[in-house]
């Protein structure tokens, strides 16, 4: 085996971060095991599944006008380095919060057949940061009213 087939094949079947990849119309693909530790599916339960199994219902009309948009232009700003932060499900029900980037994924002729997401559990950093949020809008209200 080839060094960069050994980076890519340690890389995909890592535990730490999801990889998650889909088709043109946001079918899941593929579902490496940092996907079944972040979200709690079996690779057998999510693959060939809508996207819908980890998007919260209250942002999957924002998610497939977006989707749909990368899939007519082959661009996302996303898929250059800027991270994107939203709220994912998990198959227990909870919701988390997911930092992720994107590539898109081409067919023979270099069209656009789908995308593949890098995506990272951030829940406890984000919790963190809403903390010290609320305590500094605590110390600064107390410093305006004394």
């Amino acid at each position: 085996m080839n060094i960069a087939a050994a980076v890519g094949e340690a890389v995909l079947g890592g535990a730490s971060d999801a990889v998650v990849a889909t088709d043109r119309e946001g079918r899941i693909t593929f579902w490496n095991p940092g996907a079944v530790r972040i979200f709690g599916f079996s690779a057998e339960e999510a693959v060939g599944q809508s996207l819908d199994l980890i998007i919260p219902e209250s942002l999957r009309a924002r998610h497939w006008a977006g989707y749909r948009h990368v899939m007519e232009t082959g661009s996302s700003r996303y898929g250059h380095g800027d991270l994107l932060s939203v709220p994912a499900l998990t198959k227990d029900g909870r919701r988390i919060s997911v930092e992720f980037t994107i590539v898109m994924l081409q067919d023979a002729r270099q069209q656009v057949a789908g995308t593949a997401a890098v995506m990272r559990d951030v829940t406890k950093r984000f919790e963190e940061l809403k903390e010290l949020r609320r305590r500094l809008a605590q110390a600064e209200q107390a410093k305006a009213n004394p």
